[in-house]
């Protein structure tokens, strides 16, 4: 990933801002993933009912660069919560994050069977890979 140039970093209190928003999709992601079976519990998550500021327009590119920013953004912050933080739960909230920012994302769960069974699940934007697919050895059981 491209290091953002210096005028766009994030200074620490909004680092600090972004890590709450992380904490607080997390919180909503293990809610409703354990009240609802996954369809409904996706469709709420990207439902933007909690006055998510408007976003200026995102060149594709921009959109992309902005979505993988976020899901290695949620990726390195879900390491210091407790809980399950696997997978789902990530993809979940990068979900969230994402529908926050008006970026269309799908969430893709596969299964691989060889050596071992084995299922995981990922975002994706435009087709591209947000979360890691692991070796793309998963086939897709359901987009979401």
């Amino acid at each position: 990933m491209r290091r953002l140039p210096p005028e766009r970093r994030l200074r620490p209190a909004e680092r600090a801002r972004f890590a709450t928003e992380i904490v607080v999709a997390y919180a909503r992601a293990r809610r409703e993933l354990g009240r609802a079976p996954i369809e409904q519990a996706v469709a709420r998550l990207r439902a933007s009912d909690d006055g998510a500021a408007a976003r200026e327009p995102k060149t594709p590119g921009e959109e992309h660069d902005e979505a993988r920013r976020v899901g290695r953004a949620v990726v390195l912050t879900m390491r210091f919560l407790p809980g399950d933080t696997r997978c789902l739960r990530r993809s979940a909230v990068t979900l969230r994050l994402l529908a926050r920012r008006g970026i269309p994302a799908r969430l893709v769960i596969g299964a691989r069977t060889r050596p071992d069974f084995l299922a995981h699940a990922w975002v994706e934007h435009d087709g591209v890979p947000v979360l890691s697919p692991l070796d793309g050895s998963f086939g897709r059981l359901v987009e979401l």
